[in-house]
């Protein structure tokens, strides 16, 4: 009789090392085959905005929350099941009504894997495959660039311009290996709770968050708005 085996996992080869640093560093999901997406709703959902508003928006949360940029885009991530909140979230905020470029992706979804800061090539020789150096757990970590200078400040005019302007997704502030994320994310459980950065522990609160980044997705449409030649007939 053959003995009865368990099947091996699916071999991570030297030319596949940004899944193997999401799958086996971080322990994310990510859907199997190229190109590499990461599964959400199970461990995060994902929070989209234009980029302007996500700036507004990180006074809001810890410094070790994980935050993307993708274009002139920006992805945070925040709890599971934040997604299925965001609508009634909104019209409890007395956003409900207007056409706001917030966008959420939850359980059933995936987003593009991305990109370390290392690339695709892996990690230096002799490092691990976690963020590169500088890329650490405190505020100071990130360049000056990226981190607002006031309540509601967003970057300087064309910071960050290089980063924001790539179609590829690429980490604002990475994930850390060998931490939990969940402590990490903005929750709704967290309302009424502390504001990051005044102290004290606890999750970012995703009300604060979502009023905040829905304020600057308004001021960015109406600013585009004005900026549309008048139409006569």
């Amino acid at each position: 009789m053959v003995p009865t085996v368990p099947l091996p996992r699916r071999p991570l080869g030297p030319d596949d090392p940004v899944r193997h640093w999401y799958e086996n560093e971080l322990g994310w999901t990510a859907v199997p085959g190229p190109p590499l997406r990461l599964v959400t709703g199970l461990r995060f959902d994902v929070l989209e905005v234009p980029a302007e508003a996500g700036y507004a928006a990180l006074r809001h949360l810890g410094p070790t929350s994980p935050v993307a940029l993708r274009g002139g885009r920006m992805l945070l991530l925040a709890a599971a099941g934040s997604a299925d909140e965001l609508p009634g979230l909104l019209d409890w905020l007395e956003w409900g009504d207007l056409p706001l470029d917030l966008t959420a992706v939850g359980a059933g979804g995936s987003i593009e894997a991305p990109m370390p800061e290392w690339g695709a090539a892996g990690p230096p020789a002799g490092c691990t495959a976690g963020p590169p150096p500088g890329h650490g757990s405190g505020a100071s970590a990130a360049p000056a660039e990226e981190r607002p200078t006031g309540a509601a400040a967003g970057p300087a005019p064309g910071a960050r311009t290089g980063l924001g302007s790539r179609r590829a997704a690429v980490w604002l502030r990475p994930p850390e290996p060998g931490c939990e994320v969940e402590p990490t994310l903005p929750t709704l459980s967290a309302l009424g709770g502390r504001a990051v950065g005044g102290g004290g522990g606890g999750a970012p609160d995703l009300v604060r968050l979502v009023d905040t980044m829905a304020t600057h997705c308004h001021r960015v449409r109406l600013r585009r708005a004005c900026a549309q030649p008048l139409a006569f007939s």
